[in-house]
């Protein structure tokens, strides 16, 4: 059964938010980053990392150089005027546009929220919807950075060097946050992001400022986050739990609420009986050259099929050239479509490592797993073949006789594989997780008073 979240400052917390000097800096920094410093993120494709942290150390200078122009003193010319009012209120934090898919609904089912980023957060479309939190002053704390540079060092050894950019990046958000908490007082902040570096940073900081947190999970989680540690956690479904189990101690109150962006798509099946429309899903994993090749095979191998194209939103790579090559190919922009939108036109989905699986599969949309190019990435990272959510294909000709396999006839109840992942699903409540988590929130935020401290 799952702990009390531990105390503000409690020193045994892995997000105790303690000071301590450059050595509490550096621990907090960790925590933080803590992703960043895992083989699984060193070990990445070249081509995924690139845009994160560049490989050259002088590209990566001339990254901290933009941020630090950009961001830094930039912030300072930009004077924040929020459209609503911040004070005592429910935070609702997004990093990402998803994130804003994943709690947009509580906005409408509970009193006293608001939608809450950090300045210039890129937030896709709704940028312009979000309230954003001043980080003019974020400036103030880069005198931490020789300190905690070094420690880092000595902790982390070379990968504080490979990722400077990112440590750089994330000097001085937790110290800024305690600040806007103190400012504002929210009552509560929900999220729907665990390992972000300013999503981690605002943890940390609500557990300094005794700031009750929650948090809703958005997609699919895997073994390598960081520890479940907030005071009330509304995940999916048991392969949450089990995984976050993994990770670590499970912190404070825990609830299986089903996936809440899906209620509106679920009685929007897909009844074909056989596969005619097929999607081709990639991540910034996904090489290039191998992406190419799986569709010259597909559409010249199928031509009576339609297929469909659709990058990950934060993919940077330019993919107009498969347009020319293939002009029968469509496009799906996932910057403008969600993916559920986009689902509803499929009849079946071919992509490697991305939460999109599942979501395909509670419309009953036939699922394959393929890895596009053979990068050193995890294999199956989230578990969906070894849990029998999806078939897997290893080779074009094993991905050719799963494809004519489902053109003949496809499953209808391939969604029931999906219970594991989703608890509300064949229950009374299939379909109306947005009431159950709201219903939950709305109570134990009842539970911490008007004031949001219990």
């Amino acid at each position: 059964m799952p702990q009390p979240a531990p105390p503000p400052e409690s020193s045994g917390s892995p997000l105790s938010g303690g000071e301590g000097g450059r050595g509490g800096e550096a621990a907090r920094l960790r925590d933080i980053l803590q992703l960043r410093f895992t083989d699984l993120f060193a070990g990445l494709p070249a081509h995924t990392l690139e845009p994160i942290s560049p490989a050259s150390p002088g590209k990566r200078l001339l990254k901290v150089a933009g941020y630090a122009g950009l961001r830094l003193v930039g912030n300072l010319f930009r004077k924040v005027r929020n459209p609503e009012n911040l004070h005592g209120q429910v935070w609702l934090y997004v990093v990402s546009q998803n994130n804003y898919d994943s709690l947009h609904f509580l906005r409408e089912a509970l009193p006293d929220t608001v939608l809450v980023a950090g300045q210039s957060k890129q937030i896709g479309r709704y940028n312009g919807r979000v309230n954003r939190l001043s980080l003019r002053r974020k400036l103030l704390y880069y005198g931490q950075l020789p300190g905690v540079y070094r420690a880092l060092r000595r902790t982390e050894g070379a990968r504080a060097g490979r990722f400077f950019d990112l440590i750089f990046q994330a000097i001085g958000y937790y110290e800024v946050y305690r600040r806007a908490l103190r400012h504002y007082r929210p009552r509560a902040v929900v999220f729907a992001n665990d390992h972000n570096d300013d999503a981690r940073a605002l943890l940390l900081a609500c557990r300094a400022e005794g700031v009750p947190t929650a948090y809703v999970q958005h997609a699919s989680v895997s073994t390598n986050f960081p520890p479940l540690g907030f005071d009330l956690s509304l995940l999916e479904g048991q392969d949450a739990l089990d995984k976050y189990r993994q990770c670590g101690p499970v912190a404070g109150r825990v609830e299986l609420v089903g996936m809440p962006k899906a209620d509106a798509f679920l009685a929007r099946r897909n009844l074909a009986p056989a596969v005619r429309r097929v999607a081709l899903a990639c991540n910034t994993l996904d090489d290039t050259a191998a992406l190419t090749a799986t569709l010259d095979y597909l559409l010249a191998e199928f031509p009576a099929l339609t297929f469909t194209f659709r990058a990950h939103p934060g993919d940077t790579r330019d993919f107009s050239f498969l347009a020319a090559r293939h002009p029968a190919l469509r496009f799906s922009d996932a910057r403008q479509e969600t993916v559920f939108e986009f689902l509803l036109g499929q009849d079946a989905l071919l992509a490697a490592d991305t939460s999109t699986h599942l979501e395909a599969t509670l419309l009953n949309v036939a699922s394959l797993y393929y890895r596009f190019g053979s990068h050193a990435g995890p294999d199956d990272y989230y578990g969906y073949v070894a849990h029998g959510l999806v078939a897997r294909a290893d080779s074009l000709p094993e991905l050719g006789a799963w494809l004519r396999e489902y053109a003949a006839t496809k499953p209808l109840n391939l969604y029931q594989r999906a219970a594991y992942y989703n608890a509300t699903l064949g229950t009374l409540e299939e379909g109306h997780s947005r009431e159950r988590a709201a219903r939950v929130l709305r109570e134990w935020l009842a539970e911490m008073g008007p004031t949001g401290r219990a």
